[in-house]
């Protein structure tokens, strides 16, 4: 059993999501005492965003890797392997500007990857990295409808790891966090009633 929990929240000690990583951790680890963690703390440690080396590292046979491939081509299969190798994936993601922080996508863009997390076929695309659960940890400034106007935070990552097979996927939320100390309470306690039932 191993359980990887990725962080993104760029507010430290007052980031509401990194609450929910570390109740979800606690709670998984007290669940799997004999569990492996990873932690990834991805301000502290960002990834850099891809680019054309990184790109094609990740996606390019390896016999058809340049110099620069080559020197980035390791650090780069270590974060999918990561993933590949987790039986749970607690993910933070903050709503920042009505969808998640750079950062996150950064990583996410490393979890896409042709013939390995997904393929198409003759049916259209198919996701390959299923078998796993994924816990999305998401606190937002106000209360936004799935696929709201201004909602591109849990739609975009409910279609991502739908998109590459992950179909155990959970969403422990606080809303209204922009509302003040209460109202982030009250999201809490509600989240953590959540999390006792994973």
């Amino acid at each position: 059993m191993q359980i990887l929990r990725i962080d993104s929240a760029s507010t430290g000690e007052n980031s509401i999501s990194r609450q929910l990583t570390q109740a979800l951790t606690d709670h998984f680890t007290a669940k799997y005492p004999d569990a492996k963690l990873i932690a990834r703390n991805l301000v502290a440690n960002p990834l850099p965003h891809i680019d054309d080396a990184r790109t094609g590292a990740i996606r390019q046979p390896t016999d058809a890797h340049t110099d620069e491939m080559k020197q980035v081509f390791d650090e780069e299969r270590a974060v999918l392997t990561e993933f590949l190798e987790s039986d749970i994936v607690i993910v933070g993601a903050p709503m920042y500007n009505f969808t998640i922080p750079s950062q996150l996508k950064a990583w996410l863009d490393r979890l896409a990857v042709p013939r390995l997390t997904f393929r198409y076929g003759e049916n259209g695309v198919e996701g390959l990295a299923g078998g796993r659960k994924v816990v999305i940890a998401s606190s937002r400034g106000g209360a936004y409808e799935q696929g709201g106007a201004a909602e591109h935070q849990e739609t975009l990552l409910r279609d991502f790891f739908g998109f590459i097979g992950v179909t155990d996927l959970h969403f422990v939320t606080v809303n209204n966090a922009g509302f003040g100390p209460e109202a982030v309470q009250q999201g809490l306690a509600s989240a953590k009633e959540q999390i006792a039932e994973l």
